[in-house]
């Protein structure tokens, strides 16, 4: 474990240290001032560069160097450091390489790991809406990038997150023979013959709270009706544009698992003695949750 892991009290990307100075994002003048002593962070398709030392460092450039695209007002430090983002082609230089999130969020301090996160989830957001979804009208961004407006000002889109839970089902038994569920996607490709698993997750439905999802998705995916769900932590998530609200709940020893086979393939119990040996490297049996996922938060917490 990193000093930055061990120094985290939640999962990544969930302690801001960037004040974003919302009251600066209608005040044209004072935004064109700012670009121009700001320090940018170039996303592109979800990558930025970053310097791969130990820990890594995420790569921010002057705004005179930064490439032509659209452009995101990320907030202020009291100090005056004003940051921005840039979508636009992410050219590797000397010395770096092109990452995303999942491959070095988990490493990242909390400043650079928030810059980053929300200049994927703002890049994102643009990207996916160009046009106007009452209208078809031609949309562009307007207020440092935190909305885009149809050419005559008549309407107004806002950056939309989507809340969805994610959950570990356990048996709440002490000890090294407690059991935790865990599921394998079938969307995710096996790497060099090693099954992946990790929590359940789903996005809440119009018309229901976050316990009321947990219990539904647990039940459509696994066959099992869960109890106790208890609220642990939060992560924004932006692939697309996600809040991950995370919980723990409990389910009886042994409960019968049947998947449903067009979400989850594959869904087994497993040992805090099972977990254990494959987070500290002793066995190559399964693969668990990357460290940048508050997926691999969840697990861990339940294990220790």
């Amino acid at each position: 474990m990193t000093s930055v892991e061990s120094a985290r009290s939640g999962p990544p990307f969930t302690r801001g240290m960037l004040d974003r100075a919302a009251h600066r994002r209608t005040d044209a003048a004072w935004l064109s001032e700012a670009w121009s002593r700001a320090r940018v962070v170039v996303v592109d398709d979800g990558h930025v560069l970053v310097d791969p030392g130990n820990p890594p460092e995420l790569v921010l450039i002057d705004s005179a160097e930064a490439p032509q695209g659209e452009r995101f007002f990320l907030g202020e430090e009291p100090g005056g450091t004003v940051y921005f983002a840039v979508a636009a082609d992410v050219l590797p230089m000397p010395g770096t390489r092109r990452v995303d999130l999942r491959q070095v969020g988990h490493l990242l301090p909390d400043l650079p790991a928030g810059l980053f996160v929300t200049a994927v989830a703002l890049a994102n957001w643009h990207s996916r809406h160009p046009f106007s979804p009452l209208s078809g009208k031609l949309t562009t961004p307007a207020q440092g990038g935190w909305v885009r407006t149809t050419e005559d000002g008549t309407e107004t889109l806002w950056p939309r997150t989507d809340p969805a839970v994610i959950m570990l089902v356990h048996d709440d038994v002490a000890g090294p023979e407690g059991r935790c569920l865990l599921g394998s996607s079938t969307r995710w490709v096996n790497v060099s013959g090693i099954r992946r698993y990790s929590t359940l997750a789903g996005f809440v439905e119009p018309g229901e709270s976050a316990e009321m999802a947990v219990a539904r998705e647990v039940l459509e995916e696994v066959g099992v009706r869960v109890g106790d769900v208890r609220y642990a932590a939060s992560q924004p998530w932006p692939f697309p544009g996600s809040l991950m609200l995370g919980f723990h709940a409990t389910a009886p020893v042994g409960a019968q698992v049947q998947v449903d086979n067009e979400e989850i393939v594959e869904a087994r119990w497993f040992t805090r003695t099972e977990i254990a040996a494959v987070l500290e490297g002793r066995s190559r049996d399964f693969g668990l949750p990357f460290p940048a996922s508050i997926a691999h938060y969840l697990v861990t917490s339940w294990l220790g």
